[in-house]
């Protein structure tokens, strides 16, 4: 199968630069990072994809069956990696991404070398001693709500998402990345991303990790970016002085430096 053109492979930066690989989140493609690309690649070799089922991949290569799990979407980051022969590259994740991005570590450890985690989350779910943001009944709702009206439903979160009330384009533009998904794939993205625990997994990370978390985030909210920081052995906590879920749209480029600082801390 052709990796390039199933997961719509792009690579832009200097041929012999140290290597980010950026992964989108649910609803979107990798058209969400246009913003920080340009300042990335000028030092940096740049490896754009969507996964299968977002964006502008394959979707013939998608089955309910592989994409059902995380270890799915971890499956297309190892596959991008071995067809672009990547070494050591630095991971950068977005939401739910930045979990697949643990997976993807672990099974393949010289393909990725450190770990950027952008607003990530590994369980939306509130449990005992721990605040997900969301209760059973609130996740039960919104998947309820996305599989009776995904288009309805893709008008009313997106925003919510976004945050930045006062600069509406923003959610417009994330409403028009959800609405341009297939319902049917986007719903079992969503139960993929709202129902999975991953909280055990990020024990297993022994790679440099950077978490960055928004002041305010509807959907991570900040005693996430905490748990994150803790479960993971020196890692380094930058909590980005911008609102919502994307700061790689809304404040791109508070995000640049961000993760520029920690990439250069690797040297």
């Amino acid at each position: 199968m052709d990796i390039r053109r199933r997961n719509n492979v792009n690579v832009t930066g200097p041929d012999d630069a140290p290597v980010l690989l950026l992964a989108h989140g649910f609803g979107c493609d990798q058209n969400m990072w246009r913003l920080v690309v340009p300042a990335l690649a000028k030092r940096y070799r740049v490896v754009l994809f969507d996964y299968v089922g977002s964006g502008g991949s394959d979707l013939a290569a998608w089955s309910e069956e592989r994409y059902s799990s995380l270890q799915g979407y971890a499956t297309d980051v190892v596959d991008v990696c071995e067809e672009l022969d990547l070494r050591q590259a630095v991971f950068v994740g977005h939401s739910v991404s930045a979990m697949v991005g643990v997976l993807a570590a672990q099974a393949a450890p010289e393909r990725i070398g450190a770990l950027v985690m952008v607003t990530p989350s590994p369980c939306y779910i509130d449990d005992e001693g721990y605040r997900g943001g969301f209760s059973t009944e609130d996740i039960d709702e919104l998947l309820a709500s996305l599989e009776a009206n995904y288009l309805g439903w893709s008008s009313a979160m997106a925003p919510v998402i976004m945050g930045n009330p006062e600069r509406p384009e923003l959610g417009q533009e994330l409403t028009n990345s959800f609405c341009a998904t297939d319902p049917d794939i986007a719903r079992v993205f969503a139960r993929t991303t709202f129902l999975t625990d991953s909280r055990e997994d990020l024990k297993g990370v022994s790679v440099p990790a950077l978490v960055l978390e928004c002041e305010q985030d509807a959907i991570a909210p900040r005693e996430v970016g905490a748990y994150v920081h803790d479960a993971i052995p020196g890692s380094r906590l930058v909590t980005l002085d911008a609102t919502g879920h994307c700061p790689q749209l809304s404040a791109p480029e508070a995000t640049t430096r961000a993760i520029l600082g920690f990439l250069e801390s690797l040297k």
